[in-house]
Order: structure tokens, then sequence, then C-alpha cells
């Protein structure tokens, strides 16, 4: 073989062998991770599903791709962030806003798994027919929120004991939470002999209009009901409730870290855990009808110290001892 033609084909193979070794290369599964919200407010529910994901051995950018779509609190843009996802053909959905990103998925897809994080009845929201089998493509995690609202407004009239008129602000933009949240705050305040003022708001114009309300009708405490849009305004919320000097009572920790005065509920960041955990197996070969529906068992009492002390509250020893952590 003449050198110039020896050249040639060394040349050859040291430009095929990249190319062969690419072609052979797996193709990274990708998630898809559909939510109304905006990232800003929901670092330690990404890290928890990130986890989850690795203890199924997935890591984000080595062995799976999470593409990400933020509705930026707009619910309506959620069917067409759905129906991207499916054009990208993600081996899996998680809808992690509720029962209004679920929806959207379920609507948008027959085929592609997907998997929920939900606080009311995943039968009643018409996701699953059975939780121990779900049918079709979806499953997920329940966390229960709504059930645990009598619990949440007793552990805010054992911290503040003297008040009769509690406001109960709920979202007007989805009626079944504002339902459940109403009905069971209703139930309970009656068998504590406390009055029931109900606000709704789904804007950041009508939060401030619902607590400008409380200059002529004051109201002892405040209860904020279970809503993906309030977690967003978490810092609002707070705020607007120490402007008007309101204890407040929330239903995930991050308001209380924010500077709300207490907060009952699951975790949820153990709930994204779950389902990235969930993500895992599925990216593995399980199929979403044979994995149960997790009802998630974790819940926590955080309670603020210092808003308690500015609102000149003693929180009480009994719930001092049972709290999961006080913020000092």
């Amino acid at each position: 073989m003449r050198r110039r033609d020896f050249i040639k084909v060394i040349a050859g193979s040291a430009v095929a062998s990249p190319l062969t070794a690419r072609a052979q290369q797996p193709v990274m599964p990708v998630v898809g991770l559909l939510d109304q919200r905006s990232p800003d407010a929901l670092g330690d529910r990404l890290r928890g599903f990130r986890q989850g994901l690795m203890e199924s051995g997935f890591v984000e950018g080595q062995n799976v791709a999470i593409d990400y779509r933020w509705a930026e609190n707009k619910s309506d843009r959620l069917p067409d962030l759905a129906a991207d996802l499916v054009r990208r053909q993600v081996a899996v959905i998680a809808a992690t806003s509720g029962f209004s990103s679920a929806l959207a998925a379920k609507a948008a897809t027959k085929t592609i798994p997907i998997l929920f994080i939900v606080s009311d009845d995943p039968i009643k929201l018409g996701l699953v027919a059975n939780l121990a089998r779900p049918d079709g493509n979806l499953t997920g995690i329940n966390f229960s929120s709504g059930e645990l609202e009598p619990k949440r407004l007793e552990l805010l009239h054992e911290l503040v004991p003297g008040a009769t008129r509690v406001a109960v602000l709920v979202s007007s933009a989805n009626a079944e939470y504002a339902e459940a949240t109403i009905n069971e705050a209703e139930v309970a305040a009656r068998s504590m002999g406390l009055q029931i003022q109900v606000l709704k708001a789904s804007t950041i114009r009508e939060i401030n209009a619902a607590f400008a309300t409380f200059v002529s009708a004051r109201p002892d405490a405040l209860f904020v009901g279970h809503e993906p849009f309030f977690n967003s305004r978490r810092t609002q919320l707070v705020q607007l409730a120490a402007r008007y000097a309101l204890p407040a009572s929330f239903n995930a920790r991050e308001f209380a870290e924010a500077g709300g005065l207490i907060s009952y509920g699951a975790n949820i960041a153990d709930a994204w855990r779950q389902a990235g955990a969930y993500a895992g197996s599925i990216l593995k070969g399980a199929k979403p009808a044979d994995l149960p529906v997790v009802q998630s068992n974790k819940f926590e009492l955080v309670i603020n110290n210092q808003t308690a002390t500015m609102l000149n509250l003693t929180v009480p020893p009994s719930l001092l001892a049972i709290a999961d952590e006080v913020i000092e």
C-alpha cells in the first residue's frame, strides 16, 4: 500500500470512530416535569424529587434529563405545556402541582406514564379508579392535606385560645380545593365554638383586597387554605399577616420558614422524593398500573417563635413538645 493511501485509511478511521461511538451511546431518558408555579419557590421540593431519582439510580445530567415546564401561576397554560411534553416524547410526566397539572397531563396523553402529587382523593378527582392498582397510565402520591384541616384549625386555636372569629382564605380559581377547605374548616369550627369568615382570592391584587377587609371586619386569626398559588405567594401572605398583626396558620413548612406563625401539614418535600423514586421505577420499566398510589404519612408541625413573640403570643408547652421544629 502506498504511503498516501495508508494515510487516507488512518484518517478515515479517526473520523469514523468517534461517530460510531456516539451512535452507540444510549439515548438519555427524559422526565417531563409539569408545574403550575415557578421554580424559585420550590427549591426544597425539587431537591426532594432529584433525591428520589438518585435513590433509583438516576442522576440529572448523567443518565437522565429533566425537561421542566413552568406555567408561572397561569393555570390556563398547563394544557399547552403538557402537549409540548407529549410532542417531546418524554419517558414520564411528573405533574407536581396538584390536580390542575395532573388533569392537564391526563388530557394530553393516554400512553405516556404520568405521576401526580395531589392533596385530595385521586379517585374523587378522576385520576385513578383504584388506589392499590391504578388503571391506565397514571399513579402517584397522595398526601391528604385537606383531611388535616380540622387538626390544623385545632392547633391554631390552641396557640390563640382567645380567638372566636377566624378568617378562612381560599382560592376562587380552584373550586375543589376551596370547597374541601371550607367544609372541613366549618365542621371543625363548630366543634370549637368558632365563627368562620370565608374570603376568596386568586390573584395578587385579590389577596391584598382580602386583607384590606380586616380593617373593618377584624378577625382574631387567619387560616390559609391549601392551594398551589398560595404557596407561590407565601412571602406576600406572611408579610400581610405581619402588617395586620394576625396570627396565621398555613399548610406547609415554607410559610413558617418565611415568617408565618404556624404550619401543619404533609412533608411535601418527601412526597416529591417519593414521586422521584416512582419516576425512576418507571424509567426501569415499571408500569403505572402496577405502582399503587402512595399515601404519604409524614406530617410536620413547625412553629415560628419569633413571630409568636411579635404577636405577643406565648406558645404553650403542649405545642412545643410535639413540634417538629421551633424557629427561634
